[in-house]
């Protein structure tokens, strides 16, 4: 994975640097495709197609309440993810009129991972030029080429973390409630069929895969300047604890809501508002200040704004399922570094205890049975595979966590004998890796300007 970096004055201008025009490749990074990108614009295409089938469905058939949220659900998400590309790229900023109208169209994931997959392609073809050149071409030539190929490197960069964190926002303010909605809509009416089981089935994919890039964040910002690198036993743990998490807790909601209906709204207020404001005590208690910097009444308008937003998506991944960090709003970088047992613990005993009070509640205060089975059956299902979840991030943070077991490697390279060259190396390294600590909740590097 990429290191984590500072981001560059250069980069905050959204022009050109002088920092591009004395770039000297020493040894390219590793490029790979970009399967990341390919794979969250796939979820995507699939969640909102099968959605508004499933929206002409519910019209078809004048079910007007699970219509309207059908629809809102997939219109909070997809609009959050124009405006996370457009962030991370600074479109306006920029004035790139042909972006803004494709976003506005919904498409800017598809038309950007189009430029992304031709960008790799350019990539290759500038690589194989420059290997293919003699020592005696031309200086100028090969400045010029390396510059290209500076560009496009960081532009993959770019686009891939911008991806990333775009599938974090899709995953817990669009297809966890998606998702919620649906299950609690088929234990209603005991019918599954295809195109909802669709939906559901990207909905849990991107929950899945927004609570896996969560992990792969946290541990990158937790350690400053460094390469993360999972073996497939690793992730395949991660992925198995986080589905079986994910899974336990969305159906224990949707089938707490489906037995009590309108009388769910306060608990599930009650959770949500929990980890919602849970920093902002902490940030009163602690007696710190906003920073320095926000001098104007807009500056701190502007940072309580971007504060506020961070808490909302915060408190949006602590419902459904461990956000991984620890927010901590007295400090500048927002986010605690430290791994803290404690923290963890706590989640997991509280989402515990909430998962097993709803199900009992669900199960004696109800009503009647929603499903054509056990309902003791599915009660002991749901805290199983609660508990499976925990052991697997137990097996995870106990012995395969890249900190124990040697993945985590220094950011830097190696064999460069010339002190000069190290440095032009260094300054590539931050030029294209500034935005990592942004990754997870977007706004990092924005929230105190």
């Amino acid at each position: 994975m990429d290191p984590v970096l500072e981001e560059t004055d250069e980069e905050s201008t959204g022009g050109v640097s002088s920092l591009e025009e004395e770039i000297v490749l020493g040894q390219r990074p590793h490029i790979s495709f970009p399967f990341s990108i390919l794979f969250s614009t796939v979820l995507y295409c699939g969640e909102v197609a099968s959605a508004l089938y499933m929206f002409e469905i519910y019209r078809k058939g004048n079910d007007r309440f699970w219509m309207s949220f059908t629809i809102i659900f997939i219109i909070v998400g997809v609009t959050l993810d124009q405006i996370t590309l457009m962030f991370f790229n600074k479109d306006l900023r920029r004035n790139k009129a042909a972006l803004l109208f494709w976003h506005i169209l919904l498409l800017g994931p598809i038309v950007r991972c189009s430029q992304a997959i031709i960008n790799y392609h350019k990539l290759l073809k500038n690589l194989k030029q420059e290997e293919e050149e003699s020592q005696d071409s031309i200086t100028k030539r090969n400045t010029i080429l390396e510059r290209e190929i500076a560009l496009s490197v960081r532009d993959n960069f770019m686009q891939q973390k911008a991806f990333k964190c775009m599938s974090v926002i899709q995953a817990f303010l669009g297809s966890a409630p998606q998702l919620i909605l649906q299950i609690y809509i088929t234990l209603i009416i005991r019918e599954w069929p295809f195109g909802r089981a669709f939906l559901m089935t990207c909905s849990l994919l991107s929950v899945t895969y927004g609570a896996i890039h969560c992990n792969i964040l946290a541990i990158q910002i937790s350690n400053d300047d460094t390469t993360i690198k999972l073996q497939p036993t690793e992730f395949i743990c991660v992925m198995i604890w986080r589905f079986l998490e994910v899974i336990s807790r969305v159906v224990t909601l949707a089938y707490f809501a489906a037995s009590l209906k309108l009388k769910s709204l306060p608990f599930f207020l009650i959770i949500y508002c929990v980890p919602l404001l849970a920093p902002w005590l902490e940030f009163w208690k602690s007696g710190a200040h906003l920073p320095n910097n926000t001098e104007n009444s807009s500056n701190v308008v502007g940072t309580v704004l971007m504060l506020i937003l961070i808490t909302l998506l915060y408190a949006a991944i602590n419902f459904s399922c461990w956000s991984a960090v620890k927010l901590q709003l007295s400090d500048e970088e927002i986010i605690d570094r430290r791994q803290r047992w404690g923290h963890r613990f706590l989640h997991y005993s509280f989402q515990f205890l909430e998962n097993v009070i709803m199900i009992l509640v669900s199960r004696f205060i109800g009503g009647k049975t929603l499903l054509n089975c056990c309902d003791l059956l599915i009660v002991m299902q749901l805290i199983i595979t609660y508990l499976l979840a925990i052991g697997f991030m137990l097996l995870f943070c106990q012995y395969l966590h890249p900190r124990w077991s040697g993945k985590v490697l220094p950011g830097h390279t190696e064999n460069q004998p010339e002190k000069t060259q190290k440095n032009k190396n260094k300054q590539l390294r931050n030029y294209y890796h500034s935005w990592s600590r942004a990754e997870y909740f977007s706004i990092k590097s924005m929230s105190y300007s």
